[in-house]
């Protein structure tokens, strides 16, 4: 029998700015709601990045994260997933901070530097909501998104082997894959172990079927199945579709605002727990069943939601 469909939900990321959805949640009390809805209509996993309430803009300070992860906990039972990619531009510190803070189930882990190009965005919009976002989108025609080899160590020991905090490792290529299974290979990364393909940033791999499927071949020669748990998001238009190839294969899925910002062509999505049911919905249709959050536990083999530091 195939197995359950883990669901993760990203509600706000780090890269979508106001002025693009009224949406997408900013404030710790926005950010709490989203995530405790987008739990009620089924993902067992809440990848979470932190906002300034009053711009928008990406927050790494861990006194913000504490506005609502303890909400999200009181209120779900959904794995909560601090990210550490941040915001860009921000220093490897900056974005372990909150991580290190919560003592987290999960965290993310992107497992290879890159160009990390958002500026394209720029194009949609005459008029900005806060000054900073134009600049913010336009600095990533001249940026490397930096993952070296010593940062990825210093986060694998700082959160991995300090708090048991397990990871969402982010694999934008191929090159990626071959960096875990270094880490792998040193006896740092220990299954199972949780990679999460992101396709359709410019910089990384296509959001293209066929680059999922060498993606997860490749993961399967390099770890072996019994080793890994595997799940796939789509930025942007592709959202639907990679998650719903993601299922056919086998594998799990991630949503939310952070990925993209609609639910069908041209209609922006009005909440994250839309794009979680309407996923949700695909994957029944395909006769297969979403995991609960401690179907995610057991299979990803967390620590669990009463030893974390929130």
């Amino acid at each position: 029998m195939p197995r359950s469909v883990i669901v993760t939900c990203a509600p706000t990321g780090g890269i979508h700015t106001p002025t693009m959805s009224e949406h997408l949640p900013v404030t710790p009390a926005e950010i709490a709601r989203a995530s405790i809805d987008a739990a009620e209509a089924g993902a067992s996993i809440i990848h979470l990045h932190a906002r300034d309430p009053e711009t928008g803009k990406p927050d790494p300070r861990p006194e913000t994260f504490r506005q609502f992860l303890p909400v999200i906990k009181q209120s779900s039972d959904a794995v909560i997933n601090i990210s550490t990619g941040g915001g860009l531009g921000m220093t490897m510190d900056e974005r372990l901070a909150a991580a290190n803070s919560a003592s987290p189930e999960m965290a993310s882990l992107n497992m290879g530097s890159m160009n990390f190009g958002i500026f394209p965005m720029l194009e949609r919009y005459k008029e900005w909501k806060f000054d900073w976002e134009p600049e913010f989108l336009s600095m990533t025609r001249d940026f490397i998104f930096p993952n070296t080899f010593a940062t990825i160590e210093y986060a694998l020991n700082e959160l991995g082997e300090k708090h048991g905090t397990k990871f969402e490792f982010e694999c934008y290529d191929l090159g990626h894959l071959y960096n875990v299974k270094w880490f792998v290979d040193q006896g740092m990364i220990k299954p199972p172990f949780f990679i999460q393909f992101v396709l359709g940033i410019l910089g990384g791999a296509g959001a293209d079927l066929e680059n999922l499927q060498h993606l997860n071949r490749m993961a399967d020669k390099l770890f072996g199945p019994e080793n890994y748990e595997w799940s796939v998001l789509g930025a942007g238009r592709q959202q639907m579709n990679m998650a719903t190839q993601a299922a056919l294969l086998g594998g799990n899925l991630r949503v939310g605002l952070e990925d993209s910002l609609y639910i069908g062509r041209g209609e922006l999505a009005v909440s994250n727990a839309q794009q979680v049911e309407k996923i949700r919905t695909i994957v029944e249709a395909l006769g297969l069943d979403v995991a609960s959050p401690d179907e995610a536990r057991e299979r990803l083999g967390l620590k669990g939601g009463d030893k974390v530091a929130f």
